[in-house]
């Protein structure tokens, strides 16, 4: 039974830490981590700052499935989901998906296909602000069209 960690917070992420959680495990061959942050343009158009909305207690539910069924489908000892919330700035930190296996590839394959997961069923909302206004960050088709390769 793999140990899976999700939270949905506004407050940063510390990978140190995260890292550290799983470091001491000797069942753990491979730790894969990626995190996702805030880009400064997005579409051509420059970013100030980029503000994340979600359904709570529903967000948790849908990222721990989507954690279970990668545990399902490759070897892995330990998933980790972090998303944060809330209003952000270019250059910060959004989401931290890690994964640990016995090996490396189930744990960068898990990985990949996680974040192809978030990006096309977890239900956030993102919204973009520059210096000309605001506006919603729609899901794009090659979010969805990526999920293929894992059915």
């Amino acid at each position: 039974m793999a140990d899976i960690v999700i939270r949905v917070e506004a407050t940063d992420f510390d990978l140190a830490a995260e890292y550290a959680r799983l470091a001491g495990r000797t069942d753990i061959g491979a730790i894969v981590q990626f995190i996702g942050r805030v880009r400064d343009r997005n579409n051509g158009q420059g970013v100030t700052r980029m503000t994340l909305e979600h359904y709570p207690g529903m967000t948790e539910k849908v990222l721990t499935d989507i954690a279970q069924r990668a545990c399902d489908r490759w070897q892995l000892q330990a998933v980790t989901i972090v998303h944060r919330i809330g209003p952000l700035q270019p250059a910060d930190q959004i989401v931290l998906v890690q994964t640990a296996s016995i090996h490396r590839e189930h744990a960068f394959a898990a990985a990949e296909a996680i974040m192809d997961f978030l990006k096309s069923e977890a239900p956030f909302w993102k919204r973009e602000d520059n210096d000309a206004g605001s506006r919603w960050v729609e899901a794009h088709a090659k979010d969805t069209a990526a999920l293929q390769r894992w059915n």
